[in-house]
């Protein structure tokens, strides 16, 4: 009997993901543990491990396709015995898939061709499309493949507007037998206006430019940042922090570790630090919940990691209780599997504050965005060289400023001082990190 292998949920909070990959073909074995194909998060991409043993009879997701809802049936496996020319794709029958309509909702954002040829200032006739894919490979969705049969069209002679160039139900509506599909809107002259005036600030004036199209992780950054902009009372607390004391700390502590092949860097000891305060002042380790408040028991610490695709957050989680070589270590792991997009969705998801460090860039300040439901964030800068009064005298000193972000729903102002003062008490005598 077929088994229809689906999209899966691959963490708690995806809907619908990009199947980016597949590392299988048709008429390929597989067995209980095999990748099968790389999915695309919001946040990473992820490997997708096969489940049952038997043979691919039908992929019907193509790689590339975006929008792909959690529970689609993406392939179908014939069981031990079966003939795959016998098998039936799994999930759909005669009937379109369900990837066609999630192509359909990803496209609705794209002018539709127009019915009858639009007037062009020149009449010469448009030059053939290009074909769909390079190769003898063609790209196309199903609905697009069996809609192009029913009217004798040539696929090879259609320009596809989807991902990778992937031929859509839109490319062969408007085609003609023996002429190539119109060619979408965004390809006329630059002289012809689109159909919907973009918004002012999306508009290129005519200076060359290349679009690129967003990441699921990009979308999710951009949606979810805008939200907590909109929806989380920000309040801003800043410390100026005298880090010599933690520098040396440091240095004598990467002597002691280096036969262990550990190394402490500035950003694990904040970590630390960052935890240790929200346990002394648990009034900010907490999150808003509408009409309840979610008290936290130990710091988990989420923090920042620049990927190639945007922002991840791994966490450390339990770090008051870590010794910071463990710390490091950890981070470490954590950072290049996220650079990889090889974290699993537990590593990521959750935390109860977070922590981002730009000062390895030089950045003196800045206000970080409250990655929520987190109630708070605390942005550090550059450690630097400044006047600073010491016992009463002018000298010269390595200062930090780090601002906390709080949200002011479940923090109180005074309760962030209280923070922010733990934390910069933490920093200046920082034996307190390893008692």
């Amino acid at each position: 009997m077929p088994i229809a292998i689906k999209m899966p949920a691959l963490s708690p909070t995806m809907e619908e993901g990009t199947l980016a990959k597949w590392l299988v073909k048709v008429g390929d074995t597989v067995s209980s543990g095999d990748i099968m194909a790389e999915i695309e998060t919001d946040k990473a991409t992820m490997e997708f491990e096969a489940v049952d043993e038997g043979t691919i009879a039908h992929i019907q997701v193509e790689e590339g396709t975006e929008g792909v809802k959690v529970g689609t049936v993406i392939a179908t496996l014939a069981e031990e015995g079966e003939d795959i020319g016998d098998v039936e794709p799994a999930g759909g029958g005669d009937s379109a898939p369900a990837p066609a309509a999630s192509e359909e909702k990803a496209e609705e954002p794209a002018p539709a061709p127009a019915p009858t040829p639009a007037p062009s200032p020149s009449p010469a006739p448009a030059p053939a499309a290009a074909p769909a894919a390079s190769g003898d490979r063609i790209i196309a969705s199903p609905l697009a493949r069996r809609i192009a049969e029913q009217k004798g069209l040539d696929l090879s002679q259609i320009k596809g507007s989807g991902p990778n160039g992937r031929i859509v139900k839109a490319d062969v509506e408007g085609a003609q037998p023996g002429a190539a599909a119109p060619a979408p809107a965004a390809s006329a002259p630059a002289a012809t206006p689109a159909p919907a005036a973009a918004p002012a600030e999306a508009q290129d004036f005519g200076i060359p430019h290349e679009v690129e199209k967003l990441s699921g992780m990009r979308k999710t950054i951009a949606r979810r940042l805008t939200e907590s902009k909109q929806q989380v009372p920000h309040i801003y607390l800043t410390v100026d922090i005298r880090l010599d004391a933690l520098l040396k700390l440091r240095s004598e502590l990467n002597a002691a570790l280096e036969p262990q092949g550990v190394k402490l860097s500035v950003n694990d000891m904040l970590i630390k630090a960052l935890a240790k305060s929200l346990e002394q002042v648990p009034e900010c380790n907490v999150q808003f919940a509408g009409d309840s408040m979610l008290k936290f028991k130990r710091a988990d610490i989420s923090v920042a990691v620049s990927i190639p695709n945007g922002l991840i957050t791994p966490i450390v989680t339990d770090a008051g209780s870590k010794a910071m070589s463990k710390i490091s270590t950890e981070m470490k792991d954590l950072a290049t599997r996220a650079k990889d997009g090889k974290l699993a969705p537990e590593e990521y998801q959750g935390g109860t504050a977070s922590l981002s460090n730009m000062g390895m860039f030089g950045i003196k300040q800045f206000e970080a965005v409250i990655n929520p439901p987190q109630g708070m964030i605390m942005a550090i800068g550059a450690g630097e060289k400044r006047p600073y009064v010491v016992d009463d005298a002018l000298q010269i000193a390595t200062v930090m400023s780090a601002t906390g972000s709080f949200d002011h729903r479940a923090i109180d102002g005074a309760d962030g001082a209280q923070l922010m003062k733990a934390f910069k008490e933490l920093c200046e005598a920082p034996l307190g990190l390893v008692a």
